[in-house]
C-alpha cells in the first residue's frame, strides 16, 4: 500500500524531466513511425501495437483472471513514433498501480489462502515443509515427476509487460510436453528494427530498441 500510495508522484517526476523536455523530443518524435496497419501486419502487440492506435489488450479483450473485474484504463498512441510509446508505457504504469491497488483492497476484505492446496499441481508451503515429511514428498514429486496432462493441445497467452505472451502445448498425455511454443513479444518486435530504422541515424537505433523494451534473453531461437 506504501508503494502504491508514493509510486504516481514518482511518475510525475518522471515526466516532468522528459515529456516536455525539448531534447528528450527531438530524440523521440517521429522517429520509428509504425502505422496502425503495418503494426498490425507486423504482429505487434502490447505498447508497440497501442502506440500505433490499436486498442488491443488481452486484459480487455479477452480477459482471463479477474480482469473483468478491474477497473482500468487502455492507453493508446497517435503518431506510432517512440514518443507516442514512451507516453504509452507510462499511463501504462499508473494503471497497473489502479490494478494492483483494486486487488490489495480485495485481498484485506477477503483474506484467506490465494493458491489450491492441491499438491498434484501446486507446491505446498515451504513451512510445511519444514515440519511434515509428507509436504515434503509432495514437493519432491511435483518438481522431480511433475503431473499427467491429458492429451490434447492447447494455446494460452497473457498481456505481459512486453506484448502478448503466448504458450503452445501439446500433449501426449505424459508428464513432459510432447511439444512446446513459446511465443515472445520481443523477438516479432525486434524482427522490425530494420524497417523502423531506415532513413534515421544510428544513434537513433538505440531509442527504437529501448522503445520496444527489448530482452535478448527471449530472443534467442
Amino acid at each position: 500500500d506504501d508503494f502504491t500510495r508514493r509510486f504516481p508522484g514518482l511518475i510525475d517526476e518522471y515526466e516532468t524531466l522528459l515529456t516536455d523536455n525539448r531534447i528528450w523530443k527531438q530524440r523521440t518524435v517521429g522517429i520509428g513511425v509504425v502505422t496502425p496497419e503495418r503494426a498490425l501486419n507486423l504482429g505487434f502487440t502490447g505498447a508497440m501495437l497501442r502506440g500505433s492506435g490499436i486498442a488491443w489488450d488481452l486484459r480487455k479483450n479477452q480477459p482471463y483472471d479477474v480482469y473483468d473485474r478491474m477497473d482500468f484504463d487502455i492507453p493508446l498512441g497517435v503518431n506510432g513514433d517512440t514518443y507516442d510509446r514512451y507516453l504509452v508505457r507510462v499511463e501504462e504504469m499508473r494503471q497497473s498501480n489502479r490494478i494492483i491497488q483494486q486487488c490489495s483492497k480485495w485481498l484485506r476484505a477477503n483474506p484467506g489462502p490465494v493458491i489450491t492446496d492441491n499438491h498434484k499441481v501446486a507446491p505446498p508451503a515451504r513451512v510445511g515443509m519444514k515440519t511434515n515429511m509428507e509436504e515434503l514428498i509432495h514437493h519432491f514429486k511435483l518438481f522431480t515427476e511433475g503431473f499427467h496432462v491429458p492429451e490434447g493441445e492447447a494455446y494460452a497467452a497473457v498481456e505481459h509487460p512486453k506484448g502478448e505472451f503466448g504458450i503452445y502445448l501439446v500433449s501426449d498425455g505424459a508428464n513432459k510436453p510432447y511439444r512446446l511454443k513459446i511465443r515472445a513479444p520481443g523477438f516479432v518486435h525486434l524482427a522490425a528494427l530494420d524497417e523502423m530504422s531506415r532513413g534515421h541515424m544510428i544513434a537513433d537505433a538505440v531509442a527504437i530498441i529501448g522503445t520496444m523494451d527489448i530482452v535478448f534473453g527471449e530472443i534467442d531461437r
